[in-house]
């Protein structure tokens, strides 16, 4: 289960952590890509914060496990990116897009939540 555990945790914790530095340092093509389809009302400060919540939990679900120091931090960041991934299926929902990658993400998190609980 822990091979499994570190097959799902570091892909999530790849993506988790290039997608919130995009947020974080390059708002102006964030904007872009996002707003294909309509304006979103994203403003920059959401935008940030969204990619600090991101790159935190990023590297909160692979480095407590990796330096075995604090392993519960793990579990929690999976809480924090799991919400997280909940709210924006949603967003994507209302604004008539898939939601399939951040429902992908939300079931990955999820499963390490699991994974990390029940150990």
């Amino acid at each position: 289960m822990n091979v499994t555990l570190w097959v799902v945790r570091s892909p999530l914790a790849f993506a988790f952590i290039a997608v919130g530095t995009m947020k974080l340092f390059a708002y102006e093509k964030f904007k872009a890509r996002s707003e294909k389809k309509g304006p979103t009302g994203i403003t920059r400060g959401l935008a940030a914060f969204i990619g600090v919540a991101e790159v935190a939990g990023g590297i909160g679900i692979v480095l407590p496990m990796a330096t075995n120091t604090a392993p519960s931090v793990s579990m929690w960041a999976a809480v924090g990116l799991s919400t997280l991934m909940l709210l924006a299926i949603g967003f994507h929902v209302r604004r008539h897009e898939s939601p399939v990658a951040p429902g992908i993400l939300f079931l990955r998190a999820v499963f390490v939540l699991f994974g990390r609980f029940s150990r």
